[in-house]
């Protein structure tokens, strides 16, 4: 998971870098609406934390923005010093999928963001092996067949698989990608990702034959598409 901190109060966004990685996720904090713009624009986030009164675009404004102009908007948690009722009537209805109100402890921020992210995921820890299209996901064993024959990944190609089939039709970003499965490595080449791009693509048979495609976004990264019978013809 990566998450997006707009604030401007540094202290606050290093409280809540803090708190989500002690969750186990990726951060990235902006100081102002206008730079966490241009970001989501650029990159792919699964959440995003955003302060209210801020330089330029308030957290509002900037909330406003993302929800007329984003097609794959990230879910939004907002967390500011207002408590008014009122208050929290208009974030919700500008589109804030939370309210947090600060300051508040570690451990109700990361009980509401979970809470988020676990709406907007849609994973069902209960599930253990499941069908997509001619794909057996078995999440125990981590390994995925291919209309019945086993295919033989490695880890971070196993990895891959998951997290395209996971953001069905959704784009991710290169540098989401190499964050999320490899942790930043800064000398990591380039070409790792495609390598196992190509190579899941080849062992998984992600072809309009079977229904899936990993299509490149130029500039961007990836995204694995599902093809209904309208877009085959």
């Amino acid at each position: 998971m990566r998450i997006a901190i707009a604030d401007d109060d540094n202290t606050m966004s290093d409280y809540i870098a803090g708190i989500v990685k002690d969750q186990g996720y990726n951060s990235q904090t902006f100081a102002n609406g206008d730079h966490l713009l241009t970001a989501l624009r650029r990159d792919t986030y699964d959440l995003v934390m955003l302060d209210w009164n801020m330089p330029g675009k308030s957290g509002i404004e900037t909330l406003e923005v993302i929800r007329d102009t984003m097609d794959e908007a990230p879910p939004v948690i907002m967390l500011t010093s207002r408590a008014d009722k009122r208050d929290i009537a208009t974030a919700l209805q500008a589109g804030a999928d939370d309210y947090i109100v600060k300051p508040e402890v570690p451990e109700i921020i990361a009980a509401r963001m979970a809470a988020v992210l676990r709406r907007t995921v849609k994973v069902d820890p209960s599930v253990r092996v499941e069908d997509i299209g001619p794909y057996t996901f078995d999440y125990i064993n981590r390994t995925i067949r291919v209309k019945g024959e086993e295919v033989i990944l490695t880890a971070k190609e196993y990895s891959l698989a998951l997290m395209f089939f996971r953001n069905l039709n959704r784009a991710l970003s290169r540098s989401y990608l190499l964050q999320t499965l490899w942790n930043s490595v800064a000398d990591l080449p380039t070409r790792t990702l495609d390598m196992h791009v190509s190579r899941i693509r080849s062992k998984l048979e992600l072809t309009a034959e079977n229904g899936y495609r990993v299509q490149t976004v130029f500039g961007y990264g990836y995204r694995l598409e599902c093809l209904t019978e309208e877009s085959l013809n």
